[in-house]
């Protein structure tokens, strides 16, 4: 069932309203420093480094998607990802650190047993302040992990303890979003052709 008139010229406004607000978000993205962490990435998977992705809500789909794309679609067939975990998937670790630590430790309760000097994490999230990334990178940077965030909003209390911070220019949790999903789909596509020259 559709409507028409008023109603759906002004559903189909708000659609193209919308587009135009992510294109110029997209236009004004730093992709300098994106490049920077697909070269992060590029160490990690030649020295079998082991990397983590982080986020919350949206970001926490976010992570687990990049997560799957990175093991599973960057290599042909048979061939070898990267060693990545989304601190985001193990439910039953989540809910035990949120209820014997608090939810600001569930990634850090997880990082205290698998990671490791040299080891990578992407934290994602829009504002930049969620309290367990923060967390997180807190303690990577104290392990000596390479730290990255996909952000927004300025960054937030993340920016400053990240090794680079990718910020998409907005203030609004849709495009800031769609942006980070871009970034994994950009970087999978990025290291499909990179792991499979012959094959791209």
């Amino acid at each position: 069932m559709t409507g028409g008139g008023k109603q759906a010229d002004e559903r189909t406004a708000f659609a193209r309203g919308y587009v135009e607000q992510l294109k110029s978000v997209l236009d004004g993205m730093p992709w300098n420093e994106l490049s920077t962490v697909i070269e992060a990435l590029e160490k990690a998977h030649a020295d079998d480094r082991q990397v983590f992705i982080a986020g919350n809500g949206g970001s926490a789909a976010t992570a687990s998607h990049m997560a799957c794309d990175l093991m599973l679609t960057t290599p042909k067939t048979g061939g070898k990802g990267f060693r990545v975990i989304a601190l985001t998937d193990n439910v039953a670790a989540i809910t035990a650190a949120g209820n014997d630590e608090s939810y600001a430790d569930v990634f850090v309760a997880q990082m205290r047993t698998l990671a490791n000097e040299g080891d990578v994490i992407i934290l994602i999230s829009g504002s930049g302040n969620s309290a367990n990334a923060v967390r997180a990178a807190e303690f990577a940077k104290a392990r000596g992990m390479k730290v990255f965030g996909f952000l927004g909003m300025g960054g937030g209390a993340l920016a400053p303890l990240c090794d680079r911070a990718v910020i998409v220019p907005s203030n609004d949790y849709g495009p800031i979003e769609d942006a980070h999903m871009i970034f994994d789909h950009l970087i999978t596509a990025y290291f499909h052709k990179w792991l499979n020259p012959n094959n791209a």
